[in-house]
């Protein structure tokens, strides 16, 4: 009885460090964040830094305002190829796959999240960026855009993106599905619903919390993601002016400039990534409200 004491005490002290060294890095990255960008931020000015539209470091102009922008058009056309798609083929794996499909389906959309971004990077440069490419030029002959850019754009991002995040989506949003007790389903059954309006009406919704999760992951990695998009988003510092246009997103910024950055240019870069982990800070607050104001509902 006193080793398995002294077992359990010396295990809790081991979960215990653990816990610590896991707020300690958070910690740690958040002082190193924010003490190198703050001051960064007030001497070019809170308001110059987060709206000025131009970065030219050779002439200490730092205006991270079209990265800001370009991050969210990214991650909003992910969001839009991604969610619908991972939800749809959550519920697919769920409940209408055969068995003999299941398998098979399972180890692809596991085999995706293990593709490394370089490589995804790769297929949409040399598959996406043609597509969106000739679709821009077809577009153009018809009259619907005045210019059609090379294909490293928005778009070509968003979609990759939205590609990158599907593992994420599907399997958490299959295993809230699953997680589920089968009287939600059985009950609406019973009652008259039908099969897909008992999914989609009473076990969906009660799954919602872990779909929610699932989502925010995914952003999570598409806000974050870099080197697949320095690939075909066409980095280019400037506020689009539409879907077809490169673009620059924070992370890309961070990394193309890092490497020869000294001075204020590279203070300015380490603001950046204060910008981006508020930003990553904002969305698990506003979940966090969101499923509390649920909850309490």
């Amino acid at each position: 009885m006193k080793s398995k004491a002294w077992t359990e005490r010396f295990m809790q002290g081991v979960f215990f460090i653990a816990a610590c060294a896991s707020v300690l890095a958070v910690a740690l990255i958040c002082v190193f964040l924010f003490a190198n960008g703050i001051p960064a931020m007030k001497e070019i000015g809170f308001g110059e830094f987060l709206s000025g539209q131009m970065w030219k470091p050779k002439n200490d102009i730092y205006g991270i305002l079209p990265m800001i922008i370009g991050s969210l058009y990214v991650t909003a056309g992910a969001i839009v190829f991604g969610v619908p798609i991972g939800i749809l083929t959550a519920v697919f794996m769920a409940f209408y796959c055969p068995k003999r499909i299941y398998k098979p389906l399972k180890t692809a959309t596991e085999l995706l999240a293990g593709i490394p971004s370089v490589v995804y990077g790769f297929f949409g440069l040399v598959v996406l960026v043609p597509v969106i490419r000739n679709l821009g030029r077809t577009l153009k002959e018809a009259g619907v855009l005045k210019s059609a850019g090379n294909g490293s754009s928005i778009l070509t991002a968003a979609l990759l993106l939205g590609m990158m995040i599907l593992p994420t989506i599907i399997g958490l949003t299959e295993s809230s599905l699953r997680a589920v007790p089968d009287q939600y389903y059985e009950g609406a059954v019973a009652l008259g619903a039908t099969h897909e309006r008992a999914i989609f009406r009473v076990v969906l919704p009660a799954a919602k919390s872990g779909v929610v999760a699932a989502i925010v992951l995914g952003v999570g990695r598409a806000i974050g993601e870099t080197m697949a998009v320095i690939m075909v988003a066409g980095n280019q510092a400037r506020i689009p002016s539409g879907i077809f246009r490169g673009v620059r997103t924070l992370t890309a910024n961070i990394v193309i400039e890092m490497g020869y950055a000294t001075g204020l240019h590279r203070e300015s870069l380490i603001a950046t990534g204060v910008v981006l982990f508020v930003f990553i800070l904002i969305i698990n607050f506003c979940v966090a409200f969101l499923n509390r104001r649920n909850d309490h509902e």
